[in-house]
């Protein structure tokens, strides 16, 4: 009877420091994604070098934001007008797919983290107990084992535990009291896995992606702000089509009225007022096709904003009337001199080249795996000699042990395979810096000649509108004294019409190109409130 009593009112104190236990685990958790989140933006600071962009804008939606983030509602303004720099701050702020990135960011510095601590000392902490009874013996018992791992960069693999066992006899034959032990091993390779290098390799090539996606993610910032220009300009530029429209109905509608009145007069013949009225029908398409144009672009622009499709605003037509007296200018330098710029200081074509120092690497690493593998095995422990009382641990034996493993190369079949591919990976990456340096010396020709082309198209269609005006205005004014025929004026109309479209196409043509080609020869620079510069 008092057997069972005390064997209840342990089994009750173990339950009871189960749970306390559990509760303080619980208590802690709140800590854990803080220690990560801290980890993680010390190594993308530590990886972030100045030339690669302002350090800005890179932290995802649940930590911290830096004084230099941008801070925006994701809402359309009071004023219900979307400026362009609002437009850029909004979609940095809020874009899913730029979102996305700053995640994938995130992970890669979060994967770098565990690799860290795969060489730092792991300790570890376990208690287990328990009752058992038969039909003789009650036995209550509890173990504790605590110690830790570490690998250093030797390749040696270090391992430490003391473990404490109690156990307490109810009843029957069977001893209470307790037992301990001190171990410790310690393996170190001699050759195969034994340089530095190689024990290195997992995380040398786990801080070099990190790099590397730091880089790609300051390659992804300018690319994304300047899709989101180019598409704002987009939308001002369908926009600008319905205004041009709208005034070529007006206008044909003002000739159509005129050439009525001739027509009624007998100046003109009815065919010729057929004519006036079927080009005015189709203006009058021309602009329900561009309202819809330009609807169906700026709900696809809101996406890009992360605004809802029903969100109503227009875009600032200041920024276009700002584009246009703006003074268009060419580059100052010749093709070879970007080109150059280009391949130095593109992150994308970094990237690629350090791919090739990875391949060369993974050569090295993968040829010592073919050789033998010889281990040294060290231990040492220390054991209670006897089970002790429950107040006295007990004397101890201690036991030392020296050995090796020896794994001799006569079957090295799968490391061969690995070793010849990764010779053929090395002649792959060596092809890709290649590929990737033409691919940039192709962009970079074609985003130069670009520009030439978008600049030179800008001028000659000023000076087409210009005369397109002149022309029109003449011919109306001679329609009215009766010296020009009606499809006269309704041509000077339409290429007039056409003029107007085709101006302010080449002029956002001009900027796009302007914008990809900073883009592309790696030298625009993202601002800490989203915008661009040289």
């Amino acid at each position: 009877m008092i057997c069972t009593y005390f064997t209840k009112q342990s089994a009750y104190m173990i339950i009871c420091g189960l749970v306390c236990l559990f509760n303080l685990a619980g208590c802690t958790q709140h800590n854990y994604k803080k220690e990560a989140d801290e980890k993680v933006y010390n190594i993308i600071d530590q990886k972030w070098r100045v030339d690669y962009g302002t350090k800005a804008n890179y932290k995802i939606s649940d930590t911290t934001p830096l004084p230099s983030d941008i801070q925006i509602e994701k809402a359309v303004p009071s004023s219900g007008i979307l400026s362009l720099s609002q437009a850029v701050a909004l979609a940095t702020a809020h874009n899913r797919e730029y979102q996305t990135n700053k995640e994938e960011l995130y992970i890669k510095a979060l994967d770098l983290s565990l690799t860290r601590y795969e060489f730092e000392r792991q300790f570890f902490r376990v208690v287990e107990g328990g009752y058992a009874a038969d039909r003789n013996d009650e036995v209550l018992g509890i173990e504790a084992n605590y110690g830790f791992n570490q690998l250093l960069a030797s390749g040696a693999r270090i391992s430490t535990k003391v473990a404490t066992a109690w156990v307490e006899v109810l009843s029957g034959n069977l001893r209470s009291g307790l037992a301990s032990l001190l171990s410790v091993t310690v393996i170190q390779p001699l050759l195969r896995g034994g340089d530095r290098r190689i024990v290195l390799e997992n995380l040398t090539q786990a801080e070099r992606d990190t790099l590397y996606e730091v880089r790609s993610f300051n390659r992804y910032r300018k690319k994304f702000v300047v899709s989101v220009i180019s598409q704002y300009y987009d939308v001002m530029q369908r926009l600008d089509a319905v205004k041009n429209a709208r005034t070529n109905y007006n206008t044909l509608s003002q000739v159509f009225g005129r050439i009525e009145k001739l027509a009624n007069a007998g100046r003109l013949p009815q065919f010729e007022l057929d004519q006036a009225g079927q080009e005015k029908l189709k203006a009058f398409d021309i602009c329900i096709q561009a309202e819809k144009e330009y609807k169906q672009a700026l709900d696809e622009f809101k996406i890009t904003l992360s605004l809802p499709t029903t969100a109503e605003f227009q875009l600032d037509e200041n920024e276009l009337e700002a584009l246009r007296a703006a003074e268009m200018a060419k580059p100052d330098f010749s093709e070879a001199e970007v080109i150059e710029a280009a391949l130095l200081r593109r992150l994308d074509m970094a990237n690629n080249s350090d791919a090739v120092i990875d391949a060369q690497r993974k050569v090295f690493v993968t040829a010592d795996a073919l050789r033998a593998e010889l281990n040294i095995i060290g231990s040492a422990d220390a054991v209670s000699s006897r089970r002790a009382d429950r107040n006295n641990i007990g004397s101890l034996r201690e036991e030392y042990g020296l050995g090796f493993e020896l794994d001799l190369p006569l079957d090295r079949v799968p490391e061969q395979h690995v070793y010849r591919k990764a010779l053929i990976t090395l002649n792959q990456r060596q092809r890709e810096y290649d590929l990737a340096a033409d691919i940039v010396r192709l962009e970079v020709r074609q985003a130069y000649r670009d520009l030439d082309e978008a600049a030179e198209r800008h001028k000659v269609q000023l000076e087409a509108l210009q005369l397109a005006e002149k022309r029109f205005n003449k011919t109306y004014l001679l329609l009215q004294y009766g010296r020009a025929s009606s499809r006269r004026v309704l041509s000077a109309q339409n290429d007039l019409f056409d003029a107007q479209n085709e101006a302010t196409q080449t002029l956002v043509d001009y900027t796009i190109a302007t914008l990809n080609f900073y883009r592309d020869t790696g030298v625009l620079h993202v601002r800490p409130d989203g915008m661009w510069e040289r």
